[in-house]
């Protein structure tokens, strides 16, 4: 699995075991964009070698969001430009610790030992370039945009769009094989977040886990969400219980909770 796939004119996806979390690579004339660094520093040394069997061109990082499995391993990429949305650093300085803490004891729990070591010996690397609503990389004959969306899995998405080549990289405001995370979510705006992406109008989308998809596969997810937002909404105004959200919402109950504590927690 964990192999380069060029999904467009160099532009590249790498998909890992481990959580199935899929990683980018775009390449310029003159620089490399790497799109989110994986889980802890030996998962982004790995990450940084394979890099290197592709390009030797000096590398910028973007980081799509604060969830430990796409940032963690960033300190192997350093000293490069780490960008990522304003909103990212307090979620890191608030929740690394957590994150870092909760999955430890999973991973024990997994007796999966070397990865619980790997992540407990962590540092964590801050983003140092932060964008607000939209900002441009220049790799020399083609610039990535970067842009945010909106609240949706998190309060600081941020996604790069390669233009010339029709991708988007969306991290996890988008889902494939799996039904989206609302750990962290904006279950009611995150439908808006979406339809602001289809905008861009993308020919492939890449997700923050499973396969590159198209935009068909995009409105679907959104109409999924859509659908649950107003389940949300109505959960929050009393008016259906939550046995009757789980039941008529298109995710499992699990994932539906989480949503309606979500929303009621906005």
């Amino acid at each position: 699995m964990e192999q380069w796939r060029e999904v467009a004119d160099r532009v590249f996806v790498r998909r890992h075991s481990e959580l199935d979390l899929s990683t980018g690579l775009v390449l310029g004339s003159a620089r490399a964009l790497v799109v989110d660094t994986r889980g802890d520093r030996e998962q982004g040394a790995e990450l940084a070698a394979a890099v290197r069997e592709v390009t030797s061109q000096p590398w910028e990082v973007v980081l799509t969001h604060g969830h430990f499995d796409h940032c963690f391993g960033t300190a192997a990429f350093l000293p490069a430009p780490v960008r990522a949305h304003a909103n990212c650093p307090r979620y890191l300085d608030e929740h690394a610790e957590r994150q870092r803490a909760e999955w430890v004891e999973h991973y024990r729990a997994e007796g999966r030992h070397e990865l619980a070591t790997a992540l407990s010996r962590t540092d964590v690397a801050q983003p140092d370039r932060l964008v607000h609503d939209r900002a441009e990389i220049d790799l020399g004959d083609r610039i990535v945009q970067l842009h945010h969306l909106g609240a949706g899995h998190t309060d600081h998405d941020l996604v790069a769009q390669v233009p010339d080549a029709g991708v988007v990289f969306a991290g996890d405001l988008v889902e494939q094989g799996a039904p989206p995370d609302f750990e962290d979510a904006f279950p009611e705006s995150w439908p808006a977040a979406l339809a602001a992406l289809l905008q861009l109008r993308p020919e492939i989308v890449v997700p923050g886990h499973g396969n590159p998809v198209d935009a068909e596969f995009v409105r679907g997810q959104r109409a999924e969400l859509a659908a649950l937002a107003g389940l949300c909404d109505s959960f929050r105004a009393a008016a259906i219980s939550e046995a009757e959200a789980l039941r008529a919402s298109p995710y499992p109950a699990e994932t539906t909770g989480r949503a309606l504590r979500r929303a009621l927690a906005a």
